[in-house]
């Protein structure tokens, strides 16, 4: 972690305030291979488990990649921050803890000026449909992963002399890899909360026709979210004309 600081710092220097690149991604120049490695790490330990010292697989390293996006708050992409943020620096370890504040993305939305609140209406669809588009690529890697993993725990019965060192890395990786799944399964309950609220607020303080659009955005990443992590139906939203 020293490592990766220091040689963020220099980057950061070098190519000087600017931290992101088109459509709030982190400029490449920023970027390295373990950037969110640190997800599985908070993963585990958030089920009172331990992260394991096996090097990751591509797919794992890939899970973690694709999970962030989806564990980040979608109003903090743009932050002065946000790269800091990836490298999972300056992350408190009880964050996890944090109870789910579901009027936080309604309190930005409404906090920001606007000529017009179609521009408002336009950030929910904008921000319910990225999830969409990221749900599917996620699951994907996530179902080779589990499977893997699967194999992994039945081989672990048939390989002789593993040390109990072995063992032990490979439980806490299988166990690393399935919180990761459930915690994007958290955070997608309460982004669709979250998206929820704020249309319903919305709907009252700047009522537009636009509102039906949002309406079915929030209503596919719903659809989307149950097909993967049940119970998410029950967010389903009705904006009545």
């Amino acid at each position: 972690m020293l490592r990766q600081c220091i040689l963020l710092a220099g980057m950061l220097l070098l190519g000087g305030c600017v931290t992101n690149g088109d459509f709030g991604r982190v400029r490449p120049e920023l970027v390295q291979d373990d950037i969110h490695d640190w997800v599985g790490r908070d993963a585990a330990l958030a089920v009172g488990g331990q992260p394991s010292a096996f090097p990751l697989t591509d797919d794992e390293r890939l899970l973690r990649d694709l999970a962030f996006p989806l564990i980040e708050p979608p109003y903090d992409r743009n932050r002065f921050d946000s790269v800091w943020r990836e490298y999972g620096l300056g992350r408190s370890p009880d964050r996890h803890a944090v109870p789910f504040e579901r009027a936080a993305y309604w309190i930005r939305l409404a906090g920001q000026y606007r000529r017009s609140e179609a521009s408002a209406y336009a950030q929910i669809v904008t921000d319910a449909r990225n999830d969409v588009e990221r749900i599917g690529p996620f699951f994907t890697v996530a179902d080779r992963v589990i499977d893997i993993d699967a194999k992994r725990a039945k081989s672990l019965a048939y390989v002789r002399h593993l040390t109990g060192e072995e063992y032990a890395n490979a439980a806490n990786r299988n166990v690393e890899n399935t919180a990761i799944v459930a915690w994007v399964c958290r955070s997608l309950h309460n982004r669709g909360a979250s998206y929820r609220f704020a249309l319903e607020h919305l709907v009252i303080a700047a009522p537009s026709p636009s509102a039906a659009q949002a309406e079915q955005s929030l209503n596919l990443l719903y659809a989307r979210i149950g097909n993967r992590c049940p119970g998410a139906t029950r967010n389903r939203v009705v904006v009545k004309d």
